[in-house]
């Protein structure tokens, strides 16, 4: 079972990170953890004077701090597993500003006044690398650290290749795949995804509007259309991603490490349960 942590609020995913990073690296202060937290929920939730709130129902503030959770206690299993290479604290860090800006690309400046952030759906990874290249610098990060952030953040989408991207470094690609497997785990694996396959639906829809995709070429035909093929993404597309193109680092989230149960994993295997059995009470379509 997850652990309890009330995933909509900031300062208490915030202590349950900062308490991680205390337990793996003890002799190393990280201010930038809080720095991140305070100034995502800025941003996310209109306290900051360029961007209005989040204005979508699923890509929310909860959705992010889900995924942050997730990439945090996946890199805490793996650096107690000793597997080379040790992540370091910075390294740790640097991390967190990827999981935490990847859905930046979903916000909105104050003047723009159409529509919801859901418009930028097929954009909003790009979106969120120009974000945090502009952001990043002020919290005192180098080049070479800002585009190690950037191409963690790229590694999340479902259209991104992780396979075919070039990174400094071999720890780089792990962060990479770490953090696209909390993307998908920490949403998948939350109590309330069953019931919010329609909203996430009306996000896409919003998008291909917004792009003017013809209805032919459109991924979803409706929400109906969405809610019964989610069991298949899962099994067809997430899980063989996760092995392969994300190199199992879902394993490493394992209690205990590595053979206990996956938490996450049964989460999700309860949620597409239950998506099953609201497929199964769908009224039949009409010829």
């Amino acid at each position: 079972m997850l652990a309890s942590i009330d995933t909509r609020s900031a300062p208490a995913v915030a202590a349950a990170v900062k308490a991680l990073f205390a337990e793996l690296f003890p002799a190393h202060k990280s201010e930038w953890i809080g720095t991140l937290f305070s100034d995502i929920e800025a941003f996310f939730t209109g306290r900051h004077p360029d961007y209005q709130a989040v204005d979508l129902r699923y890509h929310d503030l909860e959705h992010t701090l889900q995924a942050t959770l997730c990439f945090a206690r996946l890199m805490a299993g793996r650096h107690r597993a000793r597997v080379e290479p040790i992540i370091t604290s910075r390294q740790f860090e640097l991390g967190l500003a990827g999981v935490m800006l990847h859905d930046t690309g979903y916000l909105k400046l104050r003047s723009d006044t159409q529509g919801t952030g859901a418009k930028y759906t097929y954009t909003h990874v790009l979106r969120s690398c120009a974000f945090a290249a502009v952001y990043l610098p002020r919290l005192g990060t180098t080049l070479t650290e800002v585009q190690d952030v950037l191409s963690s953040i790229s590694c999340t989408g479902p259209r991104n290749e992780i396979g075919r991207m070039d990174f400094r470094a071999p720890v780089e690609k792990i962060i990479g795949c770490s953090i696209a497997t909390a993307d998908y785990l920490g949403q998948l694996a939350a109590a309330d995804y069953p019931g919010e396959l329609e909203i996430l639906y009306n996000e896409f829809h919003e998008s291909d509007d917004f792009y003017n995709i013809p209805a032919g070429e459109r991924a979803f035909k409706s929400a109906r259309d969405l809610i019964t093929r989610t069991p298949g993404f899962w099994t067809h597309f997430v899980r063989p991603k996760l092995e392969n193109d994300f190199q199992g680092m879902y394993r490493f989230l394992a209690e205990p490490y590595p053979h206990g149960p996956n938490p996450y994993l049964e989460a999700i295997e309860q949620n597409m349960t239950e998506i099953q059995a609201q497929i199964a009470a769908l009224p039949p379509l009409k010829a």
